[in-house]
């Protein structure tokens, strides 16, 4: 076994409205910054053990997939690394 951290990314789908980051965006313009438009993310770090990254990303995806991430609304992005 190896440990690894995997990173899972979840946002909300395009088209899905995001509260939060119209907030956000707004204040932003208020404060004279200019942008297109802004989407706000949640970041998980997964530290765990596993035979091979392979392994640890299949975890991490059905950990996102059963709670961290709601299929329905959400997209999501798994990223494994190796623990020194």
């Amino acid at each position: 076994m190896s440990a690894y951290t995997a990173t899972v990314t979840v946002r909300l789908k395009r088209g899905v409205l995001d509260p939060e980051a119209e907030t956000t965006k707004h204040a932003l313009e208020r404060l004279g910054f200019e942008l297109e438009a802004l989407r706000s993310t949640d970041r998980f770090e997964l530290d765990l053990d596993a035979a091979d990254a392979e392994r640890a990303a299949e975890r991490a995806e059905g950990m996102a997939e059963r709670l961290l991430a709601n299929p329905t609304i959400h997209d999501y992005d798994v990223d494994v690394t190796e623990r020194e």
